[in-house]
């Protein structure tokens, strides 16, 4: 039966129920009129979140954030170090918007999806610990914004390290080193005659050997890889890494060439 009682429901149970009968109508009167109905939700007086400092290209950025009770971000700030009074008012009036519009209810993923990859200067190389290049302030922003409140790993460089944890099998290598019984001082060495003494000498003299030179061809090899990039610019097209290529420097990202004469 499609009858319920609203004086049973709960409140939560009410909303659900209310958003079932109006996804599932044809109707879309009521959605209209619903979408009016919209109150803004205020931010606790004391509030957490973080504070991020970043370089982009040299240009100091730092982004603050404030918090819910529930984790979910309400507002920000950006700050730059040598912004003149233009951009400081600009970039208050983006955050000030940005910042009403999530306490209104706009996603954050709408926000993400609408302003990244968005291209303007100052952009290039980013100190920051997951994000290393970015087209733009806002660029680098949603990005930071993503990876933090929404664990978009797609939009970062780096990863965080995952924290050392006591996992199942570390717990049953340590109770099987538990149930170990430990060995005995006394040890039973066998024999070894002249010869074969000779012959495991030799061995092992081979092997060291391949073993130098592996280690010094794989030496080279890095030698060889970190000389293509150690003067390689950042793409102009899409903030990635270049490597040498011959006179030029070519994006393996994009494809562009640049650089050459």
């Amino acid at each position: 039966s499609n009858i319920v009682d609203m004086s049973k429901l709960s409140v939560n149970d009410l909303l659900e129920e209310v958003t079932k009968r109006v996804q599932s109508s044809p109707d879309t009167k009521l959605k209209r009129e619903l979408a009016r109905i919209v109150e803004r939700r205020t931010l606790p007086a004391k509030r957490r979140g973080f504070t991020q400092k970043a370089k982009i290209n040299g240009q100091a950025i730092f982004l603050r954030t404030g918090e819910y009770n529930d984790g979910t971000v309400g507002e920000i700030f950006i700050d730059m170090a040598k912004e003149g009074a233009t951009m400081r008012s600009m970039l208050n009036c983006f955050a000030i918007s940005i910042s009403i519009g999530l306490q209104y209810g706009v996603p954050l993923e709408e926000f993400v999806e609408k302003f990244v990859f968005t291209r303007f200067e100052p952009s290039g190389m980013v100190d920051h610990p997951n994000i290393k290049s970015t087209t733009s302030i806002v660029d680098f922003i949603f990005r930071a914004l993503a990876y933090e409140y929404l664990g978009r790993n797609d939009l970062v460089h780096v990863l965080d390290k995952p924290e050392i944890g006591n996992t199942g099998e570390d717990i049953e290598m340590e109770e099987a080193e538990k149930k170990t019984p430990p060995l005995s001082d006394v040890r039973i060495v066998k024999a070894v005659s002249p010869v074969t003494e000779k012959l495991k000498t030799a061995a092992k003299v081979s092997t060291n050997a391949s073993k130098m030179d592996g280690s010094g061809s794989l030496t080279a090899v890095n030698a060889a890889a970190k000389s293509m990039q150690s003067d390689a610019p950042a793409c102009n097209t899409c903030g990635h890494i270049t490597i040498r290529s011959g006179t030029c420097y070519k994006c393996l990202n994009c494809g562009n060439s640049m650089g050459c004469s």
